[in-house]
Protein backbone atom coordinates (compact mmCIF):
# COMPACT_ATOMS: atom_id res chain seq x y z
CA UNK A 1 0.00 0.00 0.00
CA UNK A 2 1.39 3.53 -0.73
CA UNK A 3 2.19 5.93 2.06
CA UNK A 4 2.45 9.16 -0.07
CA UNK A 5 -0.83 11.30 -0.56
CA UNK A 6 -0.17 11.11 -4.28
CA UNK A 7 1.02 7.83 -4.41
CA UNK A 8 -2.62 7.06 -2.68
CA UNK A 9 -4.05 8.87 -5.18
CA UNK A 10 -2.37 7.88 -8.16
CA UNK A 11 -3.86 4.21 -6.38
CA UNK A 12 -7.47 5.51 -6.33
CA UNK A 13 -7.10 7.10 -10.03
CA UNK A 14 -5.87 3.48 -11.59
CA UNK A 15 -8.66 1.47 -9.85
CA UNK A 16 -11.21 3.39 -11.13
CA UNK A 17 -9.80 4.00 -14.79
CA UNK A 18 -9.46 0.02 -14.63
CA UNK A 19 -12.93 -0.46 -13.80
CA UNK A 20 -14.10 1.66 -16.50
CA UNK A 21 -11.40 0.02 -18.94
CA UNK A 22 -12.67 -3.33 -18.56
CA UNK A 23 -16.50 -2.25 -18.61
CA UNK A 24 -15.72 -0.56 -21.88
CA UNK A 25 -13.58 -3.57 -23.08
CA UNK A 26 -16.39 -5.93 -22.27
CA UNK A 27 -19.29 -4.00 -23.92
CA UNK A 28 -16.92 -4.14 -26.98
CA UNK A 29 -16.84 -7.84 -26.82
CA UNK A 30 -20.70 -8.32 -26.57
CA UNK A 31 -21.48 -5.93 -29.38
CA UNK A 32 -18.84 -7.99 -31.64
CA UNK A 33 -20.76 -11.12 -30.60
CA UNK A 34 -24.14 -9.80 -31.32
CA UNK A 35 -23.18 -8.47 -34.78
CA UNK A 36 -21.74 -12.32 -35.66
CA UNK A 37 -24.64 -13.42 -34.47
CA UNK A 38 -27.26 -11.29 -36.15
CA UNK A 39 -24.94 -12.04 -38.99
CA UNK A 40 -25.44 -15.78 -38.69
CA UNK A 41 -29.30 -15.85 -38.34
CA UNK A 42 -29.34 -13.82 -41.43
CA UNK A 43 -31.22 -10.56 -40.03
CA UNK A 44 -29.21 -7.81 -41.97
CA UNK A 45 -31.72 -4.66 -41.42
CA UNK A 46 -30.73 -5.41 -37.52
CA UNK A 47 -27.21 -6.68 -38.40
CA UNK A 48 -26.35 -2.93 -40.02
CA UNK A 49 -27.40 -1.04 -37.58
CA UNK A 50 -25.62 -3.31 -34.89
CA UNK A 51 -22.59 -3.37 -36.94
CA UNK A 52 -22.40 0.73 -37.47
CA UNK A 53 -22.91 1.08 -33.46
CA UNK A 54 -20.02 -1.37 -33.05
CA UNK A 55 -17.84 0.93 -35.38
CA UNK A 56 -18.22 3.91 -33.12
CA UNK A 57 -17.48 2.20 -29.92
CA UNK A 58 -14.62 0.75 -31.35
CA UNK A 59 -13.46 3.92 -32.91
CA UNK A 60 -14.58 5.58 -29.30
CA UNK A 61 -12.55 3.16 -27.66
CA UNK A 62 -9.29 3.12 -29.47
CA UNK A 63 -9.11 7.08 -28.93
CA UNK A 64 -9.36 7.01 -25.19
CA UNK A 65 -6.46 4.40 -25.63
CA UNK A 66 -8.64 1.61 -24.04
CA UNK A 67 -7.88 -0.79 -27.19
CA UNK A 68 -4.76 -0.17 -29.51
CA UNK A 69 -6.20 1.45 -32.95
CA UNK A 70 -4.53 -1.25 -34.87
CA UNK A 71 -6.47 -3.65 -33.03
CA UNK A 72 -9.80 -1.87 -33.89
CA UNK A 73 -9.50 -1.40 -37.14
CA UNK A 74 -8.54 -5.07 -38.15
CA UNK A 75 -11.96 -5.81 -36.03
CA UNK A 76 -13.87 -3.38 -38.00
CA UNK A 77 -12.24 -4.89 -41.08
CA UNK A 78 -13.23 -8.53 -40.09
CA UNK A 79 -16.87 -7.32 -39.18
CA UNK A 80 -17.25 -5.20 -42.12
CA UNK A 81 -15.84 -8.80 -44.28
CA UNK A 82 -18.19 -10.95 -42.88
CA UNK A 83 -21.22 -8.71 -43.26
CA UNK A 84 -20.12 -8.59 -47.37
CA UNK A 85 -20.30 -12.26 -47.64
CA UNK A 86 -23.63 -12.74 -45.59
CA UNK A 87 -25.25 -10.26 -48.21
CA UNK A 88 -23.56 -11.23 -51.31
CA UNK A 89 -21.93 -14.63 -50.66
CA UNK A 90 -19.20 -15.66 -53.33
CA UNK A 91 -20.84 -18.06 -55.99
CA UNK A 92 -19.43 -21.72 -55.68
CA UNK A 93 -16.28 -22.52 -57.71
Amino acid sequence: MPNINSAKKRLRQSLVRRARNRATKSELKTRIRKVLELIKAGKMEECETAFRLTIKKLDKAAAAKVIHANRADRVKSRLSHRLKLAKHPAPAA
